[in-house]
């Protein structure tokens, strides 16, 4: 199920970001099996995605609060994770890193503390302690900046059949080091719009 917010930037067409967003999904999570969890959901269609149309911090708050309600009143056969995608905010990764403290206290405040969590993806994103040319980083690159809204009892559920999880971060590195900077480059998985430093990144990727 897909739902987007009506934009007026042009530049950002919804329809756009969510195509972006869902080649990224097939060709680097699960084309590269970043996530032995994410094939199961796609193929059965339970990822919803929403197209934000907030420009500041303030205004992904607002989207974030009613998304993680929305998910936690849904069937989880229909809806089982959201996916909050921010073209025009939060651009800044150092920017939208302090902003997962406001997802995680709003995840306690509506009560949802051991139901739902946020996870997040930036098209900046690093590792601490690792350049930013790091090709390791990629295995959290997203075309724009994402919030990953995930239902707990998934993830258990998931854990079960791939009880070796904790080993998912050490593979995914070794993922990336194998197929270099080139490889992911070639995956073509970037934005097809303007994304404020996204060019500079890939260029120095």
């Amino acid at each position: 199920m897909t739902e987007t917010t009506t934009t007026a930037d042009q530049g950002f067409p919804p329809d756009v970001v969510i195509d972006d967003t869902v080649r990224w999904l097939e060709k680097a999570v699960i084309g590269l099996n970043l996530c032995p969890f994410a094939k199961g959901v796609h193929v059965k269609g339970q990822i919803h995605y929403v197209v934000s149309a907030a420009t500041d911090a303030e205004g992904v708050a607002e989207d974030l609060y009613r998304e993680l309600e929305a998910l936690a009143e849904a069937s989880a056969e229909k809806r089982d994770t959201t996916l909050l995608i921010l073209p025009h905010a939060l651009q800044d990764f150092l920017d939208f890193n302090d902003f997962l403290e406001v997802a995680d206290a709003m995840v306690e405040e509506l009560d949802l503390g051991g139901i739902l969590q946020v996870a997040s993806f930036h098209p900046q994103f690093q590792f601490e302690g690792t350049d930013v040319n790091d090709v390791t980083n990629c295995t959290n690159r997203s075309p724009y900046p994402t919030l990953h809204l995930l239902r707990e009892d998934s993830i258990d559920k998931a854990v079960e059949v791939f009880p070796e999880a904790e080993s998912i971060y050490e593979r995914n590195m070794e993922t990336l080091e194998k197929i270099g900077i080139e490889g992911w480059l070639d995956l073509d998985v970037g934005p097809r719009c303007p994304v404020t430093g996204h060019a500079a990144v890939k260029a120095g990727s």
